[in-house]
Formats: structure tokens, C-alpha cells, sequence
């Protein structure tokens, strides 16, 4: 891939995070939304072909489009600040056993660092993502013909519910869809830092390639999204159903009426979608964040 066309590299790494998250979060999600319409529809309550099929596979792609920069944009931001202050007290904590203090922090911590890093900035993201993933959803679900008829239906309830009952809403399964996020990103980055860790240890390179990134981005997506399925099965259902519910008795219910084996609907599709996605996101993350940096 070439670089962007910048004569000067971003100095700050959390302009480079913003600005590299958005880019990448637009390219995953327009590039492969096809494929997410298709599993939404596979974990519909309706069924499949009730929900649309084959057919439409672009509705509600406009809010998906609003969504995807701020979202992923807000994610890179919080995840790399993070990560920056855990390392901080890492590297803080080495130099005072360097001087006979007592350190206790290690290599074995900055896994750790990692998990809790990609988990606040996921907890971050959500605020963005799940009005989106609620408006999008339903349109995809073929409940409403677009994502702005749909957005139009949760406001005009306000006078119903007033403006607390559109917001609650409008972020309708947020627990599970947090609950679904945080396993995911701690099992993904952990496994695509230590990649790229490795990566750096063989070749003696202190940058990561974008198409290396997005390698080392399908492996650990594909791993996070299998083992992950379950949660967004309840996640799905939770933001498709007509009356607000809560996960537990929700959880009780397709139990009930389909079984264990409803709850690992749409996993094919959920895998090669993350996969792909995985490669996509880092890759072009990876890309965007070398081409500000001025790496070659």
C-alpha cells in the first residue's frame, strides 16, 4: 500500500489514533456490511427469509455510515491512551526495582495491559455504537424500510415515553452488547499484540506492515468472534425485539423455544465476517496509523 500523501508525519499519537480508528472503522463496516445484514437476519427471531432474505442486503446502511468513524474512532483513542498510561506504570515500576526498590510489574503484565485497555475503550465505543446498531439492525431486519424510518419510529414515541423512555431506546441492549464487546477485544488485541510483539522479535523491525496487521487481525478476530457468537445472538434479539426485555428472561425464552443451538445462529457468517473484518480494520488501521506516523 502506499502512504498518505502527508509531508509531514502527525506527531501526536492520539491524533493518529483518531484520525486512523475513523478511516478504518468506515472501510470495515461499508466493505463488508452485506455480510452483517445476512447474519442480523440468521439471528432474527423471525426467521431468515421473514427478515429480509437475500434481499436488500444495504438497508440501513446509512446509519452505519454515521456510526463507523466516531465509534471506531473513540475506541483507538481510549484504547491507546490507555495502553500508554498502563505502560507508564509498567516501565515506572521496572526502574524502581532497577534501583533495589520492590517492583512487581513484568513482561507477563502487559497482556493484562492489553485486556483492560481494549475493554474501556470498547465500554467507550458503545456509547457510539449501540444507537447505531439499534437503528441499523431493525432496518436490516426489514422492520422498517430504511435506517432514518427507523430512527423516525423510536422519536416519534417520545410523546408516549417521553425523552428518558426514547433514549433507554435507543440503547437498548447496551449490557449485552458491552457484555458481548469486552470478552471480545480481550480476547482479539491481547492475541494481535502478541502477534505483532512476535512479528517484531523475528524480523528485529520496530514497525508492523498493514498487511502484517491485518494477518495477525483476521487470526485473532475469527478466534473472538467464534467463541463470542452466544452473546451476540442475545444481543441481536435483545435490539430486534418489539417490547423492551431484559437478558435473562430473553436468555430463558430461546432456551425454551430453540434450543441451545439458537444461540450459535449465524456464527459461519459472524467468523468470515470478523475474520475479513479483522484484516480490513487492522490492516487499513495499521496503514493509516504508519502513513501519519511518516513510517515506510
Amino acid at each position: 500500500m502506499s502512504s498518505l500523501p502527508f509531508h509531514t508525519g502527525v506527531e501526536s499519537p492520539y491524533a493518529r489514533a483518531l484520525i486512523a480508528g475513523g478511516l478504518a472503522g468506515t472501510t470495515v463496516d461499508l466493505s463488508l456490511y452485506p455480510i452483517d445484514t445476512l447474519k442480523t437476519r440468521l439471528q432474527s427471531s423471525s426467521g431468515f427469509y421473514a427478515s429480509g432474505g437475500f434481499r436488500g442486503i444495504y438497508a440501513g446502511v446509512g446509519s452505519a455510515l454515521i456510526g463507523s468513524a466516531p465509534g471506531a474512532a473513540l475506541f483507538f483513542v481510549t484504547y491507546e491512551s490507555c495502553k500508554s498510561l498502563l505502560k507508564s506504570g509498567r516501565e515506572a515500576d521496572a526502574q524502581l526495582a532497577n534501583v533495589g526498590g520492590e517492583g512487581s510489574l513484568g513482561a507477563w503484565s502487559e497482556p493484562i495491559e492489553h485486556m483492560i485497555a481494549a475493554s474501556v475503550g470498547e465500554v467507550a465505543a458503545c456509547a457510539v455504537r449501540v444507537p447505531t446498531e439499534v437503528v441499523k439492525q431493525r432496518a436490516q431486519a426489514v422492520q422498517h424500510p430504511s435506517s432514518m424510518a427507523a430512527l423516525r419510529y423510536i422519536l416519534a414515541q417520545r410523546s408516549a415515553i417521553g425523552i428518558g423512555g426514547v433514549w433507554r431506546e435507543m440503547y437498548r441492549g447496551w449490557s449485552v452488547t458491552v457484555m458481548r464487546e469486552v470478552p471480545f477485544t480481550v480476547i482479539q488485541f491481547p492475541l494481535w499484540e502478541g502477534m505483532k510483539q512476535w512479528r517484531r522479535g523475528n524480523t528485529g523491525k520496530d514497525s508492523i506492515s498493514a498487511v502484517e496487521s491485518g494477518i495477525f487481525g483476521s487470526v485473532a478476530g475469527a478466534v473472538a468472534a467464534g467463541v463470542t457468537t452466544p452473546l451476540d445472538v442475545l444481543k441481536t434479539r435483545m435490539m430486534l425485539a418489539r417490547e423492551r426485555q431484559s437478558m435473562v428472561p430473553l436468555l430463558a425464552q430461546i432456551l425454551k423455544e430453540s434450543g441451545p443451538r439458537a444461540f450459535f445462529a449465524g456464527m459461519g457468517p459472524r467468523v468470515l465476517w470478523i475474520s475479513a473484518g479483522g484484516a480490513i480494520f487492522l490492516g487499513s488501521y495499521q496503514w493509516a496509523y504508519n502513513s501519519l506516523e511518516g513510517a515506510r
